[in-house]
């Protein structure tokens, strides 16, 4: 817990060091000749519920899912799609359909071909229906064509050229038509012993403890993988992850699974490389969700005079190191092209905020109190606890009491996204290369869908927005899907549903042995096949 000395320790002493960007500036990392050989041993927190991201956009599920699974494509650095299963791809003129040609030599990691029906069957069965990016990236995909096995039509009842934003093996993973086809796809078995394509083979899942995955000796690509296996250790505890790394237990971790205060220490080691490079296609928000349908959040001046009270650069350089930027609306500025600065703002002010609160009738009571609430923290690590904490803290000054409220995964995902019996969350989620495919699942009313994790779970609609959104959604002119999309960031940060405080820089720390770790702009989202450790 932050006591008020201690922040204030903290932020004097955060202030006197420099948290530029400069301090990880990054040279374009450059594909490296392998080596044969070894375990790789990564750190996730926390420890996925299944293993299978298609129909769970949780970062812990993709991060042990893609190594097993693949897409249709990957992103590079600037976000454009290179070939994975497949090699090639054609719009035709109108818009209307896509055409994708597929790897000839692909086996399923149980011996079986991987064909053009197995990619139409994930599309119409698994990605629109199940995901809570797919469900708006591939709403207008009315069908998947088969002309042949090595073939895949899209057909769109409108253009949703989008889509091609949509389309690895975090969010799309092609999935075995065999194994899934006229079954419960989230209560298939194959979730917890998965069957995929990728360089690495699903070898055993002790719970608790470790994923151990082996090299796939089928594997499309020659040559690779270059590691033998790789090892996933699910280490609870914040500190026990830092001993593990700096011990040569673990080799690789993502995501800021380290502490931050660890990895700013070990950027200075010889030993140790930092990167804040590979997360260019997730642009991440770390957030506040709020729950609209019920008092106190459901008045605007509530959601406001929350903002305003939030010390959104003091937490990022108390909880967070300085890894991150203050957001200024619903899009990060890394996603350029459709970033609008020019949106309401809500400078730290807590005298403005205790105005907002006596307006919305919630004057303080005889004990100082105006009303309390309960603040459920994601639990994916100490940092989002620290963060909450920090937040307790700040809303007690404007008079609000703040309840957190510990629970595993399981617990928050089916409390926030099918009970909706939360007041606040904290949560960070990626807004990804286009707003349709990360931002509209959170702010848009058709995606109110009861069990559908990291989907719209404050509640929020609004036509204005909704009409937007749609338009967006098929409107082939990209300078008009712009401005559709800056009239959206306005007022989405007038109503503030989600109070999106900072724009989050990743960090992944690896030994220096470990090579190719970072090579496209989904790198950790990546199968690892051209990773390998140097002697």
């Amino acid at each position: 817990m932050f006591t008020r000395r201690h922040i204030a320790i903290t932020i004097a002493s955060l202030a006197a060091m420099s948290f530029s960007p400069a301090m990880l500036a990054q040279t374009m990392p450059k594909e490296e000749p392998g080596k044969r050989g070894g375990t790789l041993t990564m750190v996730v927190h926390p420890e996925p519920t299944t293993l299978v991201s298609a129909f769970d956009s949780g970062s812990s599920v993709g991060m042990v899912a893609t190594k097993m699974f693949e897409g249709l494509v990957g992103y590079d650095f600037e976000l454009n799609p290179i070939p994975e299963l497949a090699t090639g791809w054609e719009w035709s003129a109108d818009g209307l359909s896509v055409t994708f040609k597929l790897r000839k030599n692909v086996k399923w990691h149980d011996g079986k071909p991987m064909t053009s029906a197995d990619v139409a069957y994930s599309m119409m069965n698994i990605w629109k229906t199940l995901h809570s990016y797919g469900r708006s990236a591939f709403t207008n995909v009315v069908a998947a064509d088969t002309p042949d096995e090595h073939t895949v039509v899209f057909r769109l009842s409108k253009p949703s050229k989008y889509m091609m934003g949509n389309l690895n093996g975090y969010v799309s993973p092609v999935m075995p038509k065999h194994i899934y086809d006229g079954k419960d796809v989230r209560a298939n078995p194959a979730n917890a012993a998965p069957v995929g394509t990728g360089p690495y083979k699903f070898k055993e899942w002790s719970k608790g403890s470790y994923v151990r995955l082996e090299r796939n000796p089928s594997y499309w690509k020659e040559n690779r993988p270059y590691l033998d296996s790789m090892v996933v250790r699910f280490i609870p505890d914040a500190g026990a992850r830092a001993v593990a790394f700096e011990s040569g237990e673990v080799q690789l971790g993502v995501f800021n699974s380290l502490p931050l205060n660890t990895v700013r220490r070990l950027e200075k080691s010889p030993n140790f490389e930092v990167n804040t490079m590979g997360y260019e296609f997730t642009s991440t928000i770390f957030m506040l969700e709020l729950n609209t349908r019920r008092a106190p959040f459901d008045k605007r001046e509530v959601r406001q005079a929350v903002m305003h009270a939030i010390d959104r650069q003091a937490l990022i350089n108390v909880v967070w190191q300085g890894f991150g930027k203050v957001s200024t609306g619903a899009v990060p500025s890394t996603v350029s092209k459709f970033y609008e600065k020019d949106t309401p703002q809500y400078a730290f002010d807590p005298a403005k905020a205790e105005a907002l609160l006596d307006a919305a009738g919630y004057p303080r009571k005889a004990n100082g109190i105006r009303f309390k609430i309960v603040h459920d923290f994601l639990p994916y690590g100490s940092d989002l606890q620290r963060s909450a904490e920090f937040v307790k803290q700040q809303l007690a000054k404007v008079g609000i009491e703040v309840e957190i409220r510990s629970q595993d995964v399981a617990s928050f995902v089916k409390r926030v996204y099918t009970d909706y019996d939360f007041d606040m969350t904290n949560t960070h989620l990626s807004a990804l290369t286009d707003p349709t495919l990360g931002v509209q699942r959170l702010y848009w009313s058709k995606n109110i869908v009861k069990g559908i994790p990291f989907s719209n779970a404050s509640g929020y609609a609004n036509s204005e927005v909704d009409r937007l959104l749609e338009a967006a959604q098929v409107e082939p002119d990209d300078a008009k899907r712009i401005a559709l999309f800056k009239e959206f960031q306005k007022i989405a940060q007038k109503d503030l549903p989600i109070l999106n405080l900072f724009d989050m820089r990743p960090a992944t720390v690896t030994s220096k042995k470990v090579r190719n770790h970072t090579l496209r702009g989904d790198a950790f989202f990546s199968n690892y096949a051209d990773v390998f450790i140097s002697q």
